[in-house]
């Protein structure tokens, strides 16, 4: 089993790892029918899993 010599820096850690990123956010659509971030609270309406979670001024 290899061992490793050194310590890996974070700078190293993040290089090796900059193919892990998501290319494109998903979009989901909310009840009032915006485009929404996944596990976001809408920012046109205010809801969240259909709960109104923050109050809007329209």
């Amino acid at each position: 089993m290899a061992v490793q010599q050194n310590k890996k820096s974070h700078s190293k850690k993040g290089m090796r790892r900059s193919h892990h990123h998501v290319a494109v956010p998903a979009v989901i659509y909310c009840e009032c029918g915006e485009p929404t971030v996944p596990h976001r609270v809408c920012p046109s309406c205010g809801k969240y899993k259909g709960r109104a979670v923050v109050e809007t001024t329209k």
